[in-house]
């Protein structure tokens, strides 16, 4: 008998040609001054730019927020909120990767709930939803534009911090892989395994479901198929937006199915170093997958077919072996090939790293539940 699931996605239009649309939806949310979330990445590639001509051709007035770090932290998002209500707006978009639309959820429900960020971690805590938000994503791996989570971090701790509720899913998610196009290859690269964990994170998570495995495993064939050929031909429009509907697929698929192991503690690993989010992701999966395995066995046969394994006639430690070589040697091809040890992190790092892990909200729909130790073994086993 299936469980009770519930499915939570925005609105959202993809392909060539969706950003857009940016002004007739403003129009329809009745905007009257637009507070843009951007950052200087985004801006110095020409995004922010095109935003502010397409808002300018409707007559919609906008102020830019875009001092915003890698890692979006509590300080610039209650500075956000501030220039929000400076500047009387009453609609977001959010243009760039997880972290200029990760802030842009943050300063949407500060404003309206009126608490610290940091107030509102965990499940369900935001009791008000925040102003009408729309999303245009700039990389093809963080589904931001589509989940209902928040990944801030706060400074005081040096952690990562999950806001998890349907009250940041954003009203619409505009997915144009032409928007792609300005991405490093280190940067499509990262984002592009981000994707990948996603959909093995959700795909083994304890609140899979039927209609969520669908786009968990079609975002994984498309992450495997298709991330080395856009990184060979990286102004490939097809290619492009395979990849941004691979990570649509996963978005929809972590959103409503939670992640796991990996993710949590990444969230602690980036929290603590300042480390882009896709390459820790990067860095866990193969060893996280190694101490899953034995309780999520099938499921993970499963992501080894998407992968393009023949893993039928396979022993179940052949099979797993195959599917962490599998994994390496993609990393390996796309250019991760650093270790946890190599981008700064140490053994006495590692019970400090191992704590947050195990309180993060990711952690609960893990397939296996593991212990303080456990999780310092992955983290020794990483570096």
């Amino acid at each position: 008998m299936m469980e009770l699931r519930k499915f939570v996605a925005p609105e959202f239009i993809f392909g060539a040609g969706a950003m857009q649309l940016v002004g007739r939806y403003l129009s329809n949310f009745g905007a009257k001054k637009v507070l843009i979330v951007s950052d200087k990445g985004v801006s110095d590639a020409g995004w922010t730019g095109k935003i502010l001509n397409l808002l300018a051709r409707e007559n919609i007035v906008a102020a830019v927020f875009s001092t915003i770090s890698a890692n979006p932290r509590d300080i610039e998002v209650m500075a956000g909120a501030d220039f929000y209500h400076q500047e009387c707006c009453d609609v977001i978009v959010a243009i760039g990767g997880g972290s200029p639309m990760d802030c842009a959820k943050g300063i949407g429900i500060v404003s309206t709930n009126q608490k610290n960020i940091l107030e509102m971690e965990g499940i369900d805590n935001v009791t008000i939803p925040g102003p009408p938000l729309i999303c245009i994503p700039t990389t093809s791996g963080t589904s931001a534009d589509v989940s209902q989570f928040a990944i801030i971090t706060d400074t005081k701790e040096k952690k990562k911090i999950a806001i998890i509720s349907k009250t940041v899913v954003p009203d619409v998610a505009l997915i144009d892989p032409l928007t792609t196009l300005t991405m490093s290859p280190y940067l499509t690269a990262c984002t592009g395994v981000d994707a990948l964990v996603h959909a093995v994170e959700a795909y083994v998570s304890t609140a899979n479901s039927p209609l969520l495995d669908l786009h968990a495993l079609e975002a994984v064939r498309l992450v495997c198929s298709n991330l080395p050929k856009v990184l060979a031909a990286p102004t490939d429009l097809d290619l492009r937006g395979k990849m941004t509907l691979a990570s649509l697929q996963a978005g929809l698929a972590f959103s409503n199915a939670s992640l796991g192991a990996v993710h949590a503690m990444a969230h602690s690993l980036g929290g603590l170093l300042d480390l882009p989010h896709g390459e820790c992701n990067a860095l866990l999966l193969d060893h996280v997958i190694n101490y899953n395995f034995p309780d999520a066995a099938e499921r993970y046969l499963k992501i080894g077919e998407a992968m393009g394994l023949d893993v039928r006639h396979l022993s179940i430690n052949e099979a797993k072996n195959a599917i962490i070589y599998k994994i390496r040697q993609l990393k390996q091809k796309v250019g991760i090939k650093k270790t946890l040890g190599q981008q700064g992190a140490s053994l006495t790092d590692i019970p400090h790293l191992a704590r947050k892990a195990l309180k993060d909200p990711c952690m609960v729909t893990n397939p296996r539940v593991p212990n303080q130790r456990d999780i310092e073994v992955i983290y020794e086993e990483a570096l």
